[in-house]
């Protein structure tokens, strides 16, 4: 039986909306598609993201090949009932590319924001080196030996930039950081962790601000 609010929805003239896709851990807008009724109707009922294929004039669940898939966490309707919003958890780059999100094309706006995707290009990476493990990688070095030897050069790194902090210039400490910041995001990975587990945690730890009074 059709849900109630998958009637209400405003389909254009080939029985489609248009279908934001966000990360529900970062906010990040992961892609565009499209959906018709049958593939709003199967989200719900297998909380995975359904579209359908404009080229390929087919339903698409996400991740049919690629096994990038995506968990539907919640779904949307805008004020018009013409546009539909799924919140997921990804479990790999959304875009064919393999970045993070379709939306990657630098503008003369959006320098700053470019930064924010290097983590998700990261994780790909180190995703890929996981499952094809190439001989000459050092990723793959990591994983063969294990997670206790990754979390044995946690330690060392983080010796590293405290060390950095204390008694070498910025650029020192920034490069030992990102150092450290790499070995967790591969002991998360030989964990079958993301980063974006880490960013749901922080944000479930954000308390509101109420006001300059309340700021420690």
């Amino acid at each position: 039986m059709t849900s109630h609010w998958i009637e209400s929805i405003k389909f254009d003239e080939n029985g489609l909306v248009p279908v934001v896709v966000t990360d529900s851990a970062t906010g990040q807008v992961l892609m565009l598609a499209y959906a018709t009724s049958e593939a709003l109707g199967l989200c719900v009922s297998t909380k995975e993201a359904w579209f359908y294929s404009r080229s390929r004039q087919t339903l698409w669940k996400k991740g049919e090949t690629s096994k990038n898939t995506m968990q539907v966490l919640s779904i949307l309707v805008d004020c018009d009932n013409d546009a539909v919003w799924y919140r997921v958890r990804p479990s790999g780059p959304a875009c064919h590319t393999g970045a993070t999100s379709c939306f990657f094309r630098k503008t003369e706006i959006d320098d700053a924001e470019q930064a924010c995707d290097v983590l998700g290009v990261l994780e790909a990476t180190i995703q890929h080196r996981k499952q094809q493990r190439p001989k000459d990688s050092y990723v793959s070095k990591m994983l063969d030996l294990g997670t206790p030897e990754i979390a044995r050069k946690i330690g060392e790194e983080a010796v590293e930039t405290l060390m950095a902090a204390v008694c070498e210039d910025g650029s020192r400490l920034v490069s030992e950081t990102a150092d450290l910041w790499f070995h967790c995001m591969l002991l998360l990975a030989s964990r079958d962790l993301s980063f974006r587990d880490v960013l749901a945690e922080l944000a479930s730890r954000h308390k509101p601000n109420l006001g300059d009074a309340d700021v420690r």
